[in-house]
């Protein structure tokens, strides 16, 4: 396999190691056909500082770069060169992410197999423990000019290929490559051409078995990657849902993120029904516990429906159910737990014998609220506390936001719209229409309580004024 086929060995230099932010200041690429090797690089503006240990490490300044081309101006030549080859690099997946990134900048799309050395420097030699490029030189003895330029690196990794080939023997080499870059072949009734099609981007991705059966809606940053992997049989980490039914049919849309990810997916999940997603459908039965006073002033939990009650117009609801019977687990633990009257919760049936003491009272579990012996504002604090833990956070601005997602690469954007907890859907710019259906649910609410502890790199949050 390896240069049975065009191979490119690349190596990039770059601003930083952040795959968006940072851009290539250098390149250095092998072209490989055969026995015929033809060597390109250069050194390329970033249009950004060279920070000063990325300079002390490679020995690239900003006055270096300063008459060099940018990226664009070798996009064109340099895709039409690089499409259809095997690229090879050291931590494949840097390189490859960088040119892709400078690509979809330049308006175009990259995509190629790809095959990374340190994966199969680890496969084979696996007494080894270390296999960054330097070990890797030391441990061949490859000799070289100099480190950390592009050129240089590209040449320590065809030399470690020819010398892992002197040493194991070409058919050893090929067949763990060819392991490693493998890409699944479509299953029967499948479109081949859509293995090629699939981009490296963010979205959702929809599977369809026969008569159009939705199988199944997955998300994923990468999803090339992912569709990918339902295919190759390899489902060791259990990420790839095992599809029994054949799939006949593929489709996806692209995101900007993650965040508009998980929403389109809920939104597909909940309209497509499809056999093989078990979260995100539609529950008629979610629901909650808002307290009321009952009798003798003794607070209890009643049960309230998202149907018939506007959650995210309530100030105090516990908790998030999936059913009637659920909640009342919850409810029967807490008193169990903290000592609770289940008569005084409506847990057991309230005797019509009064003063009689509900089942956990003789056995030490109850403090007495049902006999009178614990005091309603006691027992109303005790079900508070335990309550505390359960309670669905109120909405936590004083009208509609927006999420608004950001492509790091291209500068494009969306906002995805929100009013307590609800979500009103999505649109492409401030004065756009609104696509997507009004929303309410456990995961949606889940979904924006984790993005306001911890925002997303690409996203940004701002108050809005709907009519």
């Amino acid at each position: 396999m390896l240069f049975d086929r065009p191979c490119a060995i690349v190596d990039l230099e770059t601003t930083g190691g952040h795959i968006t932010r940072d851009r290539i200041t250098e390149i250095g690429i092998l072209f490989v056909d055969g026995d015929r090797v033809e060597r390109f690089e250069t050194l390329v503006n970033p249009g950004q500082p060279i920070p000063p240990f990325i300079e002390r490490m490679t020995g690239i300044s900003d006055a270096m770069v300063a008459e060099a081309p940018i990226f664009a101006s070798l996009a064109d030549s340099l895709l039409e060169r690089l499409q259809g080859r095997l690229l090879i690099a050291h931590n494949a997946r840097f390189d490859y992410g960088f040119l892709k990134n400078e690509f979809r900048r330049a308006g175009l799309t990259f995509q190629t197999d790809q095959l990374c050395t340190v994966k199969l420097s680890r496969r084979l030699y696996p007494a080894f423990f270390k296999h960054n490029l330097d070990s890797i030189i030391q441990r061949h003895g490859l000799e070289l000019p100099e480190r950390h330029r592009a050129m240089a690196d590209a040449e320590a990794v065809y030399l470690f290929l020819n010398s892992a080939i002197g040493e194991l023997g070409k058919e050893t080499v090929d067949s763990v490559a060819r392991e490693l870059s493998a890409i699944p072949t479509a299953p029967p009734g499948l479109d081949p051409e859509v293995m090629d099609r699939l981009p490296d981007v963010p979205g959702v991705y929809l599977l369809y078995g026969d008569d159009d059966l939705p199988l199944y809606v997955g998300k994923s940053d990468n999803l090339r990657s992912r569709v990918l992997a339902h295919f190759s049989g390899n489902h060791a980490h259990g990420k790839e849902v095992r599809i029994s039914q054949p799939v006949r049919r593929v489709e996806w849309q692209e995101t900007l993120g993650e965040f508009g990810a998980i929403l389109l997916e809920l939104q597909l999940v909940r309209r497509l029904q499809p056999v093989h997603n078990v979260r995100g459908r539609v529950n008629k039965d979610l629901c909650s516990l808002q307290l009321s006073e009952g009798s003798e002033g003794y607070m209890a939990p009643q049960i309230v429906y998202a149907q018939d009650v506007d959650f995210g117009r309530l100030d105090a609801i516990y908790g998030l159910f999936g059913s009637l019977r659920e909640a009342r687990k919850v409810v029967q633990d807490m008193a169990t737990a903290h000592g609770l009257c289940q008569a005084r919760l409506g847990v057991e049936t309230v005797t019509t014998r009064k003063g009689k003491p509900c089942q956990a009272y003789p056995v030490g579990k109850c403090r007495g609220a049902c006999v009178g012996k614990e005091p309603a504002m006691q027992h109303n604090a005790r079900l508070m506390s335990a309550l505390a833990r359960l309670k669905v956070k109120s909405w936590p601005y004083p009208g509609p936001v927006a999420v608004q997602e950001s492509d790091e690469v291209t500068g494009t954007s969306v906002e995805h719209l929100f009013d307590r907890w609800c979500y009103l859907g999505t649109r492409t710019s401030a004065e756009g229409e609104l696509q997507g259906t009004p929303l309410f649910d456990k995961d949606v609410y889940k979904l924006l309580t984790a993005w306001m502890k911890k925002p997303q790199p690409n996203t940004v949050l701002r108050l809005l004024d709907l009519p």
